[in-house]
């Protein structure tokens, strides 16, 4: 193979990697917001639950002082029937204590649906204190992860930056010129590998005598359409187990 396409390819495939590197050091930000925001929800659902609960318990206790209320009425109209003088007066009493009773059994009655409310949301908040203790757990995992995960990201760029500088001092300037022309027109892809009389980025189809060129990898072939230095990979024998791959795109 031509040295220059040779170095060309693997300078394509430290610019891809470089590329993809930095794509995810972009991403993480992104990553953390989700993070954050995941957390945040579960943070939120246990004080909307806690909320309830507390909200059903101040009405249960209004309820009971409500309760309360009509106890005391009701045994001041037991003792006021007790010392009536007239029917008319016992019946007055009668219906008042009737009414306290009523009174109370009804908000006996939603005391007890208080209570029963408030066995669900305790139970609510305790699921939701524990789904919130699972998610901390698992975003301090996933920061512990992205941070080892950038370290190496980092570390990997500066590896890359490093084989690319001794990478270019070897390539014919004028050819690195046209490499990082084509890169900044085309995603960052200025190396494409030819199968089948196609280049494999843009789908267009060589002409037949421009494939055989490349075929034979030894002179510097462009693409006529993406302008994309192409090279070609031959077909592993059986006793051939590694081959030049495709450089990322």
């Amino acid at each position: 193979m031509n040295s220059d396409l040779e170095r060309l390819i693997v300078l394509q495939r430290l610019d891809s990697a470089a590329h993809d590197a930095q794509k995810k050091l972009t991403d993480m930000p992104e990553r953390e917001k989700a993070m954050d925001a995941r957390l945040a929800a579960a943070k939120d659902a246990v004080a909307a639950a806690k909320a309830l609960l507390t909200e059903n318990q101040n009405v249960r206790r209004e309820h009971e002082k409500t309760v309360a209320l009509h106890q005391g009425r009701l045994s001041k109209f037991r003792e006021q029937a007790m010392a009536v003088k007239t029917n008319q007066e016992y019946h007055a009493i009668q219906k008042e204590i009737g009414f306290a009773q009523a009174e109370i059994k009804t908000i006996e009655d939603r005391i007890l649906e208080q209570m029963l409310e408030a066995d669900d949301l305790a139970a609510l908040v305790k699921r939701t204190e524990a789904e919130l203790a699972a998610e901390q757990k698992a975003t301090d995992a996933d920061r512990k992860t992205m941070a080892a995960e950038m370290a190496g990201l980092q570390a990997s760029l500066e590896r890359i930056a490093g084989e690319r500088g001794t990478l270019v001092n070897a390539i014919n300037p004028q050819l690195l010129a046209t490499f990082e022309l084509v890169s900044r027109r085309r995603n960052g892809v200025a190396v494409a590998e030819a199968r089948g009389g196609i280049c494999t980025i843009c789908h267009v189809r060589l002409r037949p005598q421009v494939f055989n060129t490349i075929l034979k990898n030894d002179e510097i072939v462009q693409c006529d359409s993406c302008q994309r230095i192409l090279y070609y990979v031959p077909a592993a024998s059986p006793a051939t187990s590694d081959s030049v791959s495709q450089p990322a795109s």
